[in-house]
């Protein structure tokens, strides 16, 4: 039942499923779902690796142009050492200088704090006199103070006291007027408590004359409540009597009808399939002489395996060949990756060295290094033998050059064992003189051989040592910038050389790379033409044996069919004689059976009966009710009662014992109000003696205040002297302790400049001097040109940015991750071909099988719906897209006398039998051994029911199928071979049964 509201209810894409399930491409579409999730992570992970490429070359650039820009950046900070070592060495002088002069303002603040010391002594000698005399002073005005202000106290708790007596006599006014208002209030609620218990006694003595009167009337109450319950109770018992008879009589006789109907039903419809199962047979027994050779089937199946076999081979062999050529060209591509790496790396070298050489020639004219070449390794002996004169220009412009000199034959020959420099240079011919006059020797030679140098001469060694003729001798040092520039020319030299032969490598080995590239291209062609052919043989295989496996379950399913069209005969004819006896039986029953006139007039007196008895009886028990009401409130009032009068007794004790406790606390207050109208006379005179008193303190203590006060003069004076002399020892101390603390400043900020020497230039700060290239007795530049300069410097190595000094290494490495990355998405983009090639054979494939299952399917529903309908005709249609995947599956039917319509314009009850007939054709398409059927015919009338009975019949025909059908229909069930269900004989337990239609018939008609 679920299945058809889902096809009726499902649309046109969502109904395509049931195609699916016939045509068995579920598995095709799981094999094409993970081949599409493949394919997406496939072309997600292309899009990723694209990306990494695409920075990894951007990363490649910038790194190209990170390391052009650390030659640049070293040159600056070479510049940028020299400024800062100079400036460093002013600060450092300057540092020394403030130490000193430090040192001779700390020894003069000294003596000045020695002076001021002495004259703040005296001070403090003057200070310490006038402040012993003052503690007298102090005290005599003191005592003269204390005892004024003992009187004045005197005084004013004399006025307290008096305010206080005139507060109390007026507290004690208001507490005896309060007490007479107490005890009237108390008269009063000794009056209040006698009334209420007088009231409560007349209402107890009313309520306990109400208790007894109402239990005689309870009493009678109840003998009358009881006689009208058993009335009633008679009546219900005849009036239930008399329903039950009726109830019984009406039921078998409407057992017995629907019996005889059913029975003359059944023996219609048990006639009639007896008239389908006759010409059914004769039918399939034409259909079997003329069925399939299987022979000629399995020979067909032998040949098709034999060349899918075949193909198989071919597909391996090409599959072998395509690997053997991606392993070559996988071997090709390394060699190539090296060769262009390695090309790579000369020629950034060769443009650093370029751009290197192109950046010193700064001056107007050229220098004469620019047009000398050196044989490799003598680049450090020229350096020595020319010095700083090498950087001198040939040009007859310049106001510093070489102007060129003949040799002269009274030239002396260099000494034996030294060979001329002019062998290893080329140079101009200003140069040549000079060359001819310099030997190249060994170093462990030199000191030998500088012994017999002639004028002018001079002896090198390729390490750099230098002997000249006057005795003059110096050893290799770090390389000049001269011999650098000599060694950087010859690299480049050598690099260019390399660089030809690396780029000529490089387009032979990309050469064989395309040529292995061709060849793997070539091989994979050949591998997809192997498999494609392969795959179409293995469906050919298939076709067969699907021809063969079709071809004997037809023959199967007509033997099956005849053995059960046998068996169905005897059984329906059989349950035809049985339905027949039946109907005879309910008929002849239904005959004896009395009216239920008579019963139903008896029945309506008797429910007369019983209305009246229970409006009686309901009428008696609402006046028990309110008897019972009135008697349980007198009962709770007399509690109430009893409980309220122990209160108001106690309420009328406690109000006389209250007025007693107040009279006795109104004559304590009046007695105290008399004491205290006696004390008030002689208040006023302690006051005025009070009064005299104070006037001679006061005189007492001025005279002692005008004493204290020229004491105090003094001493302020004396104070002043000495804060003056203090302030002024004050003031030296601290201009002493300041020239101590610049002194020591002093010191620190030449320590701090020494640390900071040794920590940004790494050297002593003695040799600052050398490092800066300032000889003694030179003249120092000012110090702000050398900040300023500095500040050039260092803005111009800021402009050059964060420069990376490992540029070139991280430039290799970088180069090696984009060559693995190129090939994995090479190998990528082959992967995500061959995926998109499977996808689209198992699309091809998928269409195949549902186009023929499409085509089975619809003949199959063609049929059954005029099975079903008895008549009509219907169609299955591919609607919304050419392509069968793609579509959408709508149905179109016509019942009898009708026109061609959509299924959702059908009735309810044609919905369901056309979407029992599409089941039903998949069904078929791929029957089974076992169907089981849920519900299925409760949306239907008993006239479809019917039909969907008659199709149960003919698919149990064409079928070798048993269906097992779950109902509650009696029409269904009627029609079955075999019934099981549940009963509960007791209580609470459940138990199977079983009914053997058949076997039923046969038994019966055996009796």
């Amino acid at each position: 039942q679920g299945r058809i509201g889902e096809i009726v209810q499902a649309k046109p894409e969502q109904r395509r499923r049931v195609l699916e399930e016939a045509a068995g491409v579920a598995g095709l579409h799981a094999r094409r779902h993970e081949a599409e999730l493949r394919l997406r992570a496939a072309e997600h992970n292309l899009e990723r690796l694209e990306d990494v490429i695409g920075q990894l070359a951007a990363q490649m650039d910038a790194l190209k142009r990170q390391a052009r820009q650390a030659v640049r950046y070293k040159a600056v900070a070479a510049q940028v050492r020299r400024a800062e070592a100079t400036l460093f060495h002013l600060r450092l002088l300057a540092a020394r200088v403030e130490v000193t002069e430090g040192e001779r303002a700390r020894d003069l603040a000294v003596r000045t704090v020695a002076e001021r010391t002495s004259a703040q002594a005296e001070a403090a000698i003057e200070q310490a006199n006038a402040s012993a005399s003052l503690p007298a002073l102090r005290e005599e005005e003191a005592k003269a103070a204390a005892a004024l202000q003992r009187l004045v106290a005197a005084r004013d708790m004399l006025e307290r006291e008096e305010a206080r007596a005139r507060e109390r006599i007026a507290e004690l006014d208001r507490r005896l007027a309060q007490f007479d208002a107490d005890i009237a209030r108390e008269r009063k609620l000794t009056a209040d408590a006698d009334v209420a218990l007088a009231r409560l006694a007349e209402e107890e003595a009313a309520l306990r004359l109400v208790a007894e009167q109402g239990a005689e009337r309870r009493t009678q109450v109840s003998a009358r409540v009881a006689e009208a319950e058993a009335t009633l109770g008679n009546s219900e018992r005849v009036f239930s009597e008399r329903t039950a008879a009726l109830a019984d009589l009406s039921a078998r006789r409407n057992a017995l009808e629907r019996a005889r109907r059913e029975g003359a039903e059944r023996v219609q419809r048990l006639e009639r399939q007896l008239a389908e199962v006759e010409e059914e047979t004769a039918r399939l027994s034409a259909e079997s002489a003329g069925g399939p050779d299987l022979d000629a089937l399995a020979a067909a199946i032998e040949a098709a395996q034999a060349a899918s076999a075949a193909a198989e081979a071919d597909a391996q062999v090409a599959e072998a060949r395509h690997s053997a050529a991606r392993q070559a060209f996988e071997a090709a591509r390394k060699p190539l990756a090296d060769a262009e790496r390695h090309a790579a790396q000369l020629e950034t070298e060769a443009r650093t060295l370029t751009k290197v050489l192109q950046a010193d020639v700064t001056s107007l004219w050229p220098p004469a290094l620019d047009l000398i070449a050196v044989d490799k390794g003598y680049e450090a002996a020229l350096g020595a033998a020319f010095g700083d004169d090498i950087n001198a220009p040939i040009d007859p412009a310049a106001p510093e050059r070489w102007s060129g000199s003949e040799l002269d034959s009274a030239d002396p020959m260099l000494p034996y064992g030294a060979e001329p420099l002019s062998r290893f240079v080329k140079a101009p011919p200003e140069l040549a003189r000079r060359l001819a006059q310099i030997g190249v020797v060994e170093r462990a030679d030199g000191p030998r051989v500088a012994g017999l140098l002639k004028l002018g001469q001079r002896l090198v060694s390729r390490e750099g040592d230098l002997w000249r003729w006057d005795g003059y001798a110096a050893g290799a040092h770090a390389p000049t910038a001269a011999v650098r520039r000599l060694a950087q020319k010859n690299r480049l030299a050598d690099i260019r050389r390399e660089l030809e032969g690396a780029n000529a490598q490089v387009a032979e080995r990309r050469q064989a790379l395309a040529l292995a590239e061709a060849a793997a291209a070539e091989a994979g062609r050949s591998e997809g033409e192997a498999r494609t052919n392969w795959r179409d043989r293995q469906r050919a295989v298939e076709a067969a044996r699907a021809a063969h496996s079709t071809a004997e379950r037809e023959l199967s399913r007509v033997t099956a069919r005849l053995s059960a069209l046998a068996e169905a005969r005897d059984r329906v004819g059989t349950s035809r004689d049985e339905a027949t006896a039946a109907e005879t039986e309910a008929r002849e029953a239904l005959a004896t059976l009395p009216e239920a006139a008579s019963l139903e007039s008896e029945l309506a007196a008797v429910r007369h009966e019983v209305n009246t008895h229970r409006i009686a009886l309901a009428e008696v028990r609402s006046e028990a009710q309110t008897l019972t009401r009135e008697l349980d409130h007198a009962e709770r009032r007399l509690q109430a009662i009893a409980g309220e009068r122990p209160g108001w007794e106690e309420r009328k004790q406690g109000a006389a014992a209250q007025i007693g406790t107040i009279e006795a606390r109104g004559a304590e207050a009046r007695s105290e109000r008399e004491e205290l109208d006696r004390g008030e006379n002689g208040f006023a005179e302690r006051r005025q003696a009070l009064i005299d008193e104070i006037e001679g303190a006061q005189a007492t203590r001025r005279a002692a205040a005008d004493l204290l006060q020229a004491g105090e003069s003094k001493l302020a004076e004396a104070d002043r002297a000495a804060r003056a002399g203090l302030e002024a020892m004050g003031t030296a101390r601290e201009d002493a302790a300041r020239s101590e603390e610049r002194f020591e400043a002093a010191k620190r900020r030449l320590n701090d400049i020494a640390h900071e020497i040794i920590e940004v230039l790494e050297v002593e700060p003695d040799r600052v001097a050398s490092l800066a290239g300032i000889e003694e007795g030179t003249s120092l530049p000012e110090a702000s040109a050398v900040e300023t300069e500095l500040e050039k410097l260092r803005r111009e190595r800021e402009r050059l940015g964060a420069v990376n000094l490992r540029a070139e290494e991280e430039l290799h490495e970088v180069e090696a991750q984009h060559t693995t990355l190129t090939a994995e998405r090479d190998d990528l983009v082959e992967a995500i071909k061959r995926l998109r090639q499977g996808i689209q054979s198992l699309n091809r494939e998928a269409r195949e099988r549902l186009t023929a299952s499409f085509e089975v399917v619809n003949s199959h529903f063609k049929q059954l719906f005029t099975t079903l309908f008895g008549g009509g005709e219907a169609e299955l249609k591919l609607v919304e897209s050419e392509d069968p995947l793609q579509a959408g599956l709508d149905i179109f039917a016509r019942p009898p006398g009708k026109r061609l319509q959509s299924l959702t314009l059908l009735s309810g009850g044609e919905q369901a039998l056309t979407a029992m007939a599409l089941i039903f054709a998949v069904f078929l398409t791929n029957p089974s051994p076992i169907c089981v059927l849920d519900e299925v015919d409760a949306p239907l009338d008993d006239h479809n029911v019917e039909r969907f009975c008659n199709l149960l019949d003919e698919m149990a025909r064409q079928t070798a199928t048993r269906f097992v059908t779950i109902t509650h229909n009696p029409i269904t069930m009627a029609r079955m071979n075999r019934l099981y269900g549940v009963t509960m004989a007791e209580r609470g337990v459940s138990q199977l049964v079983s009914v053997d239609l058949e076997a039923a018939v046969r038994i019966r008609e055996a009796g």
